[in-house]
């Protein structure tokens, strides 16, 4: 399992997935929250708690599935769907902060960088799927 670059890719998408429950995407100043100062993270909001999860669910199903390529490749692409999905709400959910209080954190990289992760996981199933397609052909 772990012999193949894509259990890394996979491996580093969980890692960075789980660091985005602590780690802020964005810190300033809410419109409807009297606090100054708040970090929006996967736990602070409830859709990005959810989308966090199955990212990281889908990333443990994607490692756990090296068996069958045609699945993981599946697993994989729904989950970088997901990931992307997960971009979109963090940036839906910066719309209810105050314009100009608030900065995008460097953590936030962690967040970007999943799909990224995923995608070159997707690649290497699917370069070792054609890999395989090849010498069957050979056989």
């Amino acid at each position: 399992m772990i012999q193949r670059v894509q259990s890394l890719w996979l491996l580093l998408a969980v890692v960075f997935a789980f660091l985005t429950f602590k780690l802020p995407f964005y810190s300033g100043s809410r419109k409807d929250i009297v606090p100054p100062n708040v970090k929006l993270n996967s736990s602070s909001e409830i859709a990005l708690l959810i989308l966090a999860s199955i990212v990281i669910i889908l990333c443990f199903a994607a490692l756990v599935t090296f068996k069958n390529r045609k699945r993981q490749l599946t697993i994989t692409i729904v989950n970088l769907i997901f990931s992307i999905v997960l971009i979109v709400v963090y940036f839906l959910q910066i719309q209810k902060f105050d314009p100009g209080t608030g900065t995008l954190s460097l953590s936030s990289l962690f967040t970007l960088a999943i799909p990224l992760f995923l995608f070159l996981a997707a690649r290497g199933i699917w370069r070792d799927e054609k890999l395989i397609k090849s010498l069957d052909r050979l056989r």
